[in-house]
């Protein structure tokens, strides 16, 4: 059992119990459905998407249909994190469920690119609404000694549905239609609502006698009007790179435009110091930065590979994703044991080494021509470095803020974490759209890509450094 501390956090009683034990047992279970409904669209549609892009004629804007989700969720990670602020988390973790169901129900029923994009922008906006709710729930309701352990199960949440996902997509795919990959997630969410309204009294609970965030009205107002640019900033950009030819034109100068926002409203909106790696929370946000620019801006364009340059259908492709994803299982287990607790800072490093290496394996199956199928081997390396990684900031993140400010240090790791996806996305899609010629000629592309992948992914050890005083 736990109660409530003086600063309004949950503390331990001497009778100490797992995070499935009887306080908890729903609000985990609740909390790791919804992420699993929500890691299980992300994983599905990275195997439908060469698909969808075919039949919608939007083959050179296939990233697009990415990094435009990740926009939004841009936009809904820095809104939650006022909304919490000001009203709990329940709210905000109830509203992004809908929104994310309804994107869903709107992909599905596109008949072209346009109405596709907004289904996937709505979506987007719930699920980073839904990630930060989720985020100061676990902060504000478990003890610290559990929260390692949480964040182990809700990074595991990502496990079955990338072994899973993949595959049931190809499968779904092939046998019925893409758009079934859509709607199948639509009832998943609508049950996981359901249970997290029957369980709203113990959130709640939770943030009774917390102190006031230490962000007053005007730094929340600020932060929604940062939100807003650095969403419409990442969006130019990505319209600026999703069918980019070398050399000047409107396009180009609208992707550096955009890119120059982003990087003008991100540094006010996360801590001080987060680019210049300064010690502390800023290199854990930097970290969170780096890591997902590496894995995601690496593996979106892993499917294209194997069906347009190595002849492999979606099924085996989401096959080869999904014993890829094992690693990342492996490394979330990892991170959660006791014995690392007071060495995260090096386990993000190590994590970092690991994506880069796992990248640099991919770029030579690649380049070399081997048999398709060793992708997975490299592919289980980087998850392994996602796995110890991302979990261990999430732990880091909250451990360096006050309880009452953990919807802000939630939103600033979420905005990390987007943030680098959307970069790394749109870099390689500019790559991508700018050397494609055709289907089974793209190999130098795919190389050029992942080199600057695996590169990114080497900063992650020298920020993993900088994270402890």
């Amino acid at each position: 059992m736990s109660t409530r501390g003086v600063e309004g956090t949950a503390v331990e009683s001497p009778t100490r119990e797992g995070v499935f034990g009887p306080t908890y047992a729903a609000l985990t279970l609740a909390l790791l459905a919804l992420i699993t409904v929500i890691a299980f669209e992300s994983m599905a549609v990275s195997t439908a998407m060469p698909e969808v892009a075919r039949e919608l004629d939007a083959v050179r804007s296939y990233g697009l249909a990415f990094s435009v989700m990740l926009t939004l969720q841009l936009l809904g990670i820095v809104l939650a994190g006022v909304w919490c602020d000001r009203a709990g988390a329940l709210p905000s973790l109830l509203s992004g469920q809908v929104l994310f169901a309804v994107g869903c129900a709107v992909c599905g029923a596109s008949t072209s690119f346009a109405p596709f994009l907004l289904g996937r922008a709505v979506a987007g906006l719930g699920a980073g609404v839904t990630f930060v709710a989720a985020f100061v729930v676990i902060g504000r309701t478990y003890p610290e000694a559990l929260r390692p352990k949480v964040f182990s199960i809700i990074s595991a949440a990502w496990v079955v549905p990338s072994l899973v996902g993949p595959v049931l997509a190809g499968w779904v795919t092939s046998t019925w239609s893409w758009r079934w990959v859509f709607w199948m997630v639509i009832a998943p969410v609508v049950v996981a609502l359901i249970v997290l309204l029957l369980r709203r009294h113990q959130v709640r609970a939770s943030e009774v006698g917390l102190e006031p965030s230490s962000r007053d009205h005007r730094e929340h107002a600020r932060a929604a009007r940062l939100g807003v640019g650095i969403a419409v900033s990442a969006g130019v950009m990505q319209w600026g790179t999703h069918e980019l030819e070398l050399g000047w034109s409107v396009q180009t100068v609208a992707a550096l435009v955009g890119l120059v926002g982003v990087f003008v409203c991100a540094p006010l909106l996360l801590p001080p110091g987060t680019f210049t790696m300064r010690r502390g929370l800023p290199s854990v946000m930097l970290s969170r930065f780096f890591l997902p620019c590496a894995f995601f801006g690496t593996i979106t364009y892993i499917p294209l590979m194997l069906t347009g340059e190595r002849g492999l259908s979606l099924a085996q492709a989401g096959m080869v994703l999904a014993i890829g994803s094992i690693g990342w299982s492996v490394g979330s287990w990892v991170q959660g044991r006791d014995r690392f607790s007071g060495q995260r800072d090096r386990l993000v490093s190590l994590g970092g080494a690991a994506l880069a290496t796992g990248l640099v394996g991919v770029v030579l199956v690649t380049w070399a021509g081997w048999w398709p199928w060793f992708v997975a081997a490299p592919l289980a390396l980087a998850g392994l470095g996602m796995g110890l990684g991302t979990a261990s900031l999430s732990v880091l993140a909250l451990s360096l803020t006050a309880p009452a400010d953990h919807g802000s240090a939630s939103s600033n790791l979420q905005l990390s974490d987007v943030l680098g996806s959307v970069i790394g996305i749109a870099a390689t899609g500019a790559v991508f759209a700018a050397l494609h010629t055709r289907a089974g000629e793209d190999v130098p592309a795919f190389v050029a890509m992942w080199l600057g992948t695996a590169a990114v992914a080497m900063l992650v050890i020298a920020a993993g450094r900088r994270i402890r005083d």
